[in-house]
């Protein structure tokens, strides 16, 4: 389980939220939504520990984040707003090298299929300069069928993928629920998963 407690988030002079709690379960999709500057993101990197907040508290497993950081990174799979894929690698060489940084290597094989569930199995060698945006946004997505992490907290994961690619990895989000997988994400488009029916946190 993953709980945040009594969050508030400061940032230079202006609060962005307080006293904010969530609890997020196994097989639980967790949706932030507020406009754009509400503190969206912000939260997301609260929840991943890369932003301490103002007050309050996230904990994982009854543990907060801090303590339990070896363990929780370990679980745990964060997939920012930029796609964070380096043009002058080829699709298997970025999740190749996102795969080795995260200590969890993966074969060629391995990262062929993962690009291919993606319908990008043809992209293997390809440089991500030349792909299109949607392209190189599904080669980062690629990581989460690569990683054992129980906990995916996603900043617009669908942005810039058509209707065929946002349909995909939906049901990718599906498929990790239905396996007790947990899920946190912002997104402006929205999210049709059968047999989910999301929890929400909105921000102002």
């Amino acid at each position: 389980m993953l709980e945040g407690k009594d969050l508030t988030c400061v940032r230079g002079e202006r609060t962005l939220f307080s006293h904010l709690d969530f609890v997020l379960r196994e097989g639980e999709l967790l949706l932030v939504q507020g406009a754009n500057g509400s503190g969206k993101t912000s939260l997301l990197r609260m929840a991943c520990g890369l932003l301490a907040p103002e007050f309050g508290e996230i904990s994982w497993r009854g543990e907060k984040i801090g303590a339990a950081r070896e363990t929780y990174h370990a679980e745990m799979i964060y997939f920012g707003h930029a796609p964070a894929v380096k043009e002058d690698l080829s699709a298997f060489e970025n999740l190749d090298l996102a795969c080795r940084l995260a200590g969890a290597p993966a074969g060629r094989d391995d990262v062929k299929g993962a690009l291919g569930h993606l319908g990008l199995g043809h992209c293997l060698d390809l440089p991500a300069k030349s792909l299109s945006q949607g392209q190189r946004r599904r080669v980062a997505l690629a990581r989460l069928l690569l990683t054992r992490a129980r906990l995916w907290i996603l900043d617009e994961p669908l942005t810039a993928l058509d209707q065929a690619a946002l349909q995909l990895v939906q049901s990718l989000l599906g498929e990790h629920l239905s396996k007790g997988g947990m899920v946190m994400l912002t997104t402006h488009q929205p999210v049709a998963i059968p047999g989910v029916e999301p929890k929400t946190v909105q921000l102002c």
